[in-house]
């Protein structure tokens, strides 16, 4: 009896401190943030400054780039290519990866590992690495860039086990590559590159599982920096609509179709430039064009102005 009503006393006192905290947080986090707002942007001013006369040199450095056969990944390539890093290519289509590691070669890499593998097959992701370190005796970078998209509606899928291919994909393929490259990377404090999108931080209709699949990437890397501390850098990666030739679903397309009218598209040329610039400078955070970054404080603070009405078949 006693303890019962200790315990009823305890949880009163909760739900009053609760309350309290309620009020007064808010109130304490705002007064706090306009106090500190203009030396948060001062030091970040400095840090960008910083950063830019510090950019990493990648010339005969190793990086490995998964999903290099097209996209992105492909222009990724060539853009560490051009500065000389060697490299690991990975995809599943071999004959593509060849013509984009001649490319590399003829841009300036001294040299290219040509890998055929799934990065949803955990033996694959630790073959790759092997290999890797096997041929050039390091790793720097790891780039997590493969991944799929799909537009579905939800309750279109049949089998719930369809979404399975997305998933394992988009996020557990980068959890099983970073597992196996950890202990290479600390040896030369290398840095981790996580590809999202904007989808993981805002519901994008027709795409609930791909948009899961980024959410859960974001999630493990941000987590993943805190644990890993200084020994290595992770710049997560979002991209805007970027366009890529080798898309031929036709929702995707006419979704891309949709959205152009409203903004521009940009060149993967372009953005994997902007993206490499980041990485080289030591950024956590990468959102090319970089308008993009609106769309996260309008999810955080008015996510109501980015909530679609629901999609009729």
């Amino acid at each position: 009896m006693v303890k019962e009503m200790l315990r009823c006393t305890r949880s009163k006192d909760m739900a009053v401190i609760n309350k309290i905290l309620n009020f007064i947080l808010p109130i304490v986090t705002v007064s706090f943030l306009l106090v500190f707002m203009p030396f948060s942007i001062l030091f970040k001013l400095l840090g960008f400054v910083r950063r830019c006369k510090e950019s990493e040199k990648v010339t005969g450095k190793v990086v490995i780039i998964t999903g290099s056969s097209s996209g992105i990944g492909e222009h990724l390539a060539y853009e560490y290519a051009r500065r000389g890093a060697y490299l690991t290519l990975v995809a599943r289509r071999e004959d593509r990866l060849r013509l984009v590691a001649d490319q590399c070669r003829k841009l300036g890499s001294p040299d290219v590992a040509v890998i055929r593998g799934d990065v949803s097959v955990i033996e694959d992701c630790k073959h790759f690495v092997q290999e890797t370190i096997s041929r050039f005796g390091r790793l720097d970078h790891l780039v997590n860039n493969a991944g799929i998209v799909e537009a579905k509606i939800f309750e279109d899928y049949s089998q719930i086990s369809d979404v399975l291919p997305i998933m394992n994909t988009n996020f557990l393929g980068p959890v099983y590559a970073t597992h196996y490259a950890i202990p290479h990377l600390k040896k030369t404090k290398g840095k981790i590159v996580a590809v999202a999108s904007p989808a993981g931080w805002s519901g994008v209709p027709r795409m609930s599982i791909y948009a899961a699949s980024k959410a859960a990437m974001i999630n493990f890397y941000q987590t993943l920096r805190i644990e890993l501390g200084p020994e290595i850098g992770v710049t997560i990666v979002f991209p805007g609509l970027i366009e890529n030739g080798n898309t031929t679903d036709p929702d995707i397309l006419a979704e891309k179709q949709e959205w152009s009218q409203v903004v521009a598209i940009e060149s993967a040329a372009e953005c994997a430039k902007a993206v490499v610039n980041g990485i080289c400078r030591g950024k956590t955070f990468v959102a090319e064009p970089s308008w993009i970054r609106v769309l996260f404080w309008l999810s955080a603070l008015c996510p109501e102005l980015l909530t679609s009405k629901p999609i009729k078949n």
